[in-house]
């Protein structure tokens, strides 16, 4: 990457965001960055992005509307999905609406940048990249299964216990350990 490449960070989590963005500014991209559809597709018509980093949970509609509104608007871009909330439907779903790769977070900014960087044989402007999606290990299921119960649960580790059928304790030391890699 010689030139700045124009970079749109999606996410809602306002300190990730701007996490990102500095890290991904300091290895010479040019980033904007936007915490919903609507900002993030007003930002990409004043500036069309060469690159999108998409969260796919973010309030009103879902990033996997926003990889469809950017690819059918600019057909060029690279568009990586980031996910507290992996799973196989939801990557082959952002694949199939345009999506050049998925990534499960935590992410720093060079695995982000590996995944923008096209397969071994692609033309760099190929917009129609396809890639195998590697599964998630069981424990790394587990893990995203048990923080989104937590996340819908509205952070209450009494009710996610209830609805996933476990002990409250229980629950607290899966909490405690780290997150699997995938």
């Amino acid at each position: 990457m010689s030139t700045p490449r124009g970079l749109l960070v999606v996410d809602d989590d306002e300190v990730l965001r701007e996490r990102l963005a500095r890290a991904l500014r300091d290895r010479g991209l040019d980033v904007r960055t936007a915490g919903d559809v609507e900002e993030a597709l007003a930002r990409a018509e004043a500036a069309p992005p060469e690159l999108a980093l998409v969260d796919l949970r973010l309030p009103g509609r879902s990033g996997l509307d926003l990889v469809r509104e950017l690819r059918s608007r600019f057909p060029d871009v690279r568009i990586v999905v980031l996910t507290g909330y992996g799973s196989i439907a939801n990557a082959v779903e952002a694949m199939r609406l345009g999506a050049t790769h998925y990534l499960s977070k935590p992410a720093d900014a060079d695995e982000i940048l590996a995944a923008f960087a096209p397969p071994e044989g692609e033309a760099e402007t190929d917009g129609e990249a396809t890639q195998e999606v590697e599964a998630p290990s069981l424990a790394r299921a587990e893990w995203e299964h048990i923080n989104r119960v937590l996340a819908d649960s509205s952070g209450n580790v009494s009710e996610a216990a209830r609805r996933l059928g476990l002990h409250r304790r229980s629950l607290q030391r899966k909490l405690n350990k780290l997150p699997p890699k995938s």
